[in-house]
Parts: C-alpha cells; sequence; structure tokens
C-alpha cells in the first residue's frame, strides 16, 4: 500500500438484454440447452513442432444459435496426452480479446484415457467476458499451456493438436459445453464432457524454501516477532489520511479454539490526528516468485461506534519504488473495501497487479481485477507468481489472472494493513474501529501450488504443530 491518491479504477460495467419472443418457453433444467442455443469453436496453433516448449492452442468461440450466450455459462475442454503419469501442467493466457482476466485454465484426468488423451485443459470465463449475441465471436484467444519444471511435451500424440491448423478454422476435436450442454465437438471416446471427471490431477508436493508463520504470539512486543523477521509499524507515513499514525499496541493475538489469530485494529474519531491505523511486514524484501497464501477475516462492520469510513483491508507483496515510473517496482494486493471508496460508492475487493506509478501528477500502471459484493467473514487468499502471469484465488476459485508484464524484478516484503482512505463523508466524532484478523501466511519460493495444496501443507505444519518455518534465503 502507498499513500493515499486519487487512484484510477476502471468502473465499466456492462448489461445484456435478451428479447424473448411472445410464446412462453418451458424452463429447462441446467444440463440441458435450449432449442435456440449453438456454438463452434474455431481453433489454431502457434507451436507445430511434434514437440515443444510449450503448446499453443488458440481459440475463437462464435455463438451460432439464436440467443444471446453468457461466457461464464461456456467451457472448452483441449484434450492431450501428458508426458508422464506425474506430469503437472500451468495454463497461461498470453492475450485475449475479452481480456486475460476474463478467461480461465484447469487441468483434469481423463474417466477413460486413451491412446492420445488422459488429460484435457478446460478453458471457462469469467463474468467479465461479458455475453456473445447470435453471430458475434469471442475474438483472439492466445492461450498456452506447459509443463511446470519446462521440460519439453509431446504434441503429436494429443488427440486436439493439430499441426497443420495454422490458421483458424473450425475444430472437432475439442467440445463446448453451455451450462452443462455438450453443444460442439467430439471427446475422445468414453469421455463426454458431461462425464463426471477424476479428480484433477495433482502436482509433486511443494519442497522449496518456505515461510510459514500460524501468529503464535503473545502481543506485539513478543520478541519472537523480530527474531522471525516481522515488525510490527510505528513508524510514520503513508497511506492513509493525514495526520494518521501507525499503533504497534494495536496489534493484538488471540487464541481460538486452540488457534492464535493476529488481530489488526485500526480506530479513529473522524480527524486524521485520531487515527491509528496497523501494519505489520517483514522486514526483508527476500520474495518474489511462488506462491503466497494467508487466511484473513475482513469485517464489514466497525467492532463499535458509527459505520461508514473508507477502509481498506489487505494482504499485500511490495518493494519499495526507487523514482517515479521505475520499471523495477513491483506490488501484488488484495485489498478489500467493505465501505468503498475510490469512486466506488459500496463494498468492492480489488486485486491488483503493479508495474510502475508515479505520484505527482498521478500515473499508474496497473491491471486489476474487481469484485463488487461483501467479501464479510474468513476467506483463504493465494496468490501465484511464475514466469508467465500471476493468479489471485479465493476460497479455492480464479478470481483474477494478470499478464507477464507485470511481473516481479525484484524481491518483496509480505505485508499486511488495515488503513483509513478518508471518513467518507462521515461527520461524527463518535470514536470507532474496525478489525482485521489474520489466521496464517505461507509462502513457497519458485513454486505454484494450487489453493488445495496450500491447504493441506498448512494442515501438516499444524499437524506436526509447527507454529512457525523460515526456509527462504536472503536475497
Amino acid at each position: 500500500m502507498r499513500l493515499t491518491k486519487n487512484r484510477l479504477r476502471a468502473t465499466a460495467s456492462a448489461a445484456v438484454a435478451v428479447a424473448l419472443g411472445a410464446a412462453a418457453l418451458t424452463a429447462l433444467p441446467a444440463t440441458a440447452s435450449a432449442a435456440g442455443d449453438g456454438l463452434s469453436v474455431q481453433y489454431r496453433t502457434s507451436a507445430t513442432g511434434a514437440t515443444a516448449d510449450q503448446a499453443e492452442p488458440w481459440f475463437k468461440v462464435r455463438n451460432t444459435g439464436t440467443t444471446t450466450v453468457q461466457l461464464a455459462n461456456v467451457r472448452i475442454r483441449y484434450y492431450f496426452k501428458a508426458d508422464s503419469a506425474s506430469a503437472a501442467y500451468r495454463f497461461a493466457c498470453s492475450w485475449a480479446v475479452k481480456g486475460c482476466a476474463n478467461v480461465t485454465g484447469t487441468f483434469g484426468t481423463l474417466a477413460n484415457p486413451t491412446a492420445t488423451a488422459d488429460r484435457y485443459l478446460e478453458i471457462g470465463f469469467t463474468s467479465g467476458a461479458g455475453s456473445l449475441a447470435p453471430g458475434a465471436d469471442t475474438g483472439d484467444m492466445q492461450l498456452r499451456f506447459y509443463q511446470s519444471n519446462w521440460a519439453s511435451l509431446k504434441q503429436s500424440d494429443d488427440y486436439s493438436f493439430g499441426a497443420s491448423q495454422t490458421s483458424y478454422g473450425d475444430w472437432s476435436k475439442v467440445t463446448a459445453q453451455l451450462a452443462g450442454a455438450t453443444l460442439w465437438g467430439q471427446a475422445p471416446a468414453g469421455n463426454d464432457p458431461t462425464n463426471p471427471p477424476t479428480d484433477p490431477p495433482t502436482d509433486p508436493p511443494a519442497s522449496g524454501a518456505t515461510l510459514f508463520d500460524d501468529f503464535n504470539y503473545t502481543g506485539y512486543s513478543d520478541p519472537r516477532i523480530s527474531s522471525h523477521g516481522w515488525s510490527v509499524r510505528s513508524n510514520s507515513g503513508g497511506p492513509g489520511v493525514s495526520g494518521a499514525t501507525w499503533a504497534p499496541d494495536k496489534v493484538t493475538f488471540a487464541t481460538t479454539s486452540g488457534n492464535s489469530i493476529m488481530n489488526l485494529e485500526t480506530s479513529t474519531s473522524g480527524t486524521g490526528e485520531s487515527t491509528k491505523q496497523t501494519e505489520v511486514l517483514t522486514n526483508a524484501r527476500k520474495f518474489k516468485n511462488g506462491t503466497y497464501a494467508a487466511r484473513v477475516k475482513f469485517n464489514d462492520a466497525p467492532k463499535y461506534g458509527p459505520d461508514g469510513d473508507h477502509l481498506v483491508q489487505t494482504f499485500f507483496t511490495i518493494n519499495d519504488l526507487t523514482a517515479p515510473m521505475a520499471d523495477d517496482y513491483a506490488e501484488y494486493d488484495f485489498e478489500y473495501l467493505p465501505n468503498g471508496g475510490w469512486g466506488e460508492p459500496s463494498n468492492i475487493l480489488y486485486t491488483t497487479s503493479w508495474e510502475t506509478y508515479q505520484a505527482d501528477p498521478w500515473v499508474a500502471v496497473n491491471q486489476h481485477t474487481e469484485g463488487r459484493q461483501s467479501y464479510n467473514g474468513w476467506h483463504d487468499l493465494v496468490l501465484t507468481i511464475d514466469n508467465s502471469s500471476i493468479k489471485y484465488y479465493i476460497d479455492g476459485q480464479l478470481f483474477g489472472t494478470h499478464d507477464a508484464a507485470y511481473l516481479p524484478e525484484r524481491p518483496m516484503s509480505i505485508n499486511f494493513n488495515q488503513w483509513l482512505i478518508d471518513f467518507g463523508g462521515l461527520s461524527s466524532s463518535t470514536a470507532r474501529a474496525y478489525d482485521q484478523q489474520v489466521d496464517y501466511v505461507l509462502h513457497v519460493k519458485d513454486q505454484v501450488l494450487t489453493p488445495a495444496q496450500v491447504a493441506a501443507k498448512v494442515t501438516a505444519y499444524r499437524g506436526a504443530g509447527t507454529t512457525f518455518e523460515d526456509t527462504v534465503p536472503a536475497s
């Protein structure tokens, strides 16, 4: 987080109206498709070799029906043969007309393996991808996937691969579903997409250098906090309302059901001088690629007093801006605004990947994804950074994918803070306070973990009675 500024945020929204004829339509089950629905998929590849560093299946999806299609209900499957039983794969979007942040990719294992397919890549869309009117298509989706260890992969035995398909054309060796009904393509024998797949393949267990902290401390002055590499902030400076200070004594620890929880309290009486904010951060900037995870409780309502301040509750990584618009700056944020702010009228969650910025005049170079809803309560937050993309997950679901242009050049710190943008038009001088809780934090260096793997690793630490470990080397 940085000094409060008038951030530029995209707030575009879309509304789609579907006109129905005078005749009443009978509701169809979720697995069925209305008579007016239709999809087709065009495919090309820009990696034509029998073997390649990465597969590059590019797609366009067209609405061939007579009714508007919501892309969030569309799924495409590309079928391939794994290079080994233990092979793990990563998905990336290089460019898409609909925006890479609105295109998702997950891998699954086929229930009935064949000679040319035992896995699939399933492409989906977030609600931000919008809709397709009859006759419209998604435009270019330049996608790719690769082995997580960057070993070369064999494509020539992959069911959906077409070496000669160097320009877009209809391709029936991929399938497309709308709301669970298959409308295009032919899956490998015995593997219709409506058949339940086996569990997705799991990657080898993470064994890289790791930071894990269960925040099992007695208070902000516990000497183990500093010996474990953390600082409880007390120095002046932003972000926050002018005159606010950072109050270490408002960082407390409590045990709930045998589990230690860190609490960050921010309080105010409606003036900068009365505003006490909280931040906990690592002393070292030594974290770069890999997986970051935390379990965080966001709170919509104050613990006491009137509500309405523009508050920011966070989990993020950051390094220092060495000069305005310096291109080696990096920051990756989960930011929850329970009362809105930055031009938003109500609660919103941002995930933002920063390339650089300058404060005066304000210029921002970033990519972000928003969720305009309440996130009150506990949430599992996961951020992954590899050499091709940045991905944000909330409660096991992919929330946003950001482009390689925003990858970090230098190591970063890990931070939690809670602060006030402004008083949100609340003129009251009555004291009020807001809480943000943190259960644990995890970083695994240079390894991309799934949310399920994160949960398993945290469970293993707790099962072994380990409350802290840091094997991540200094940069």
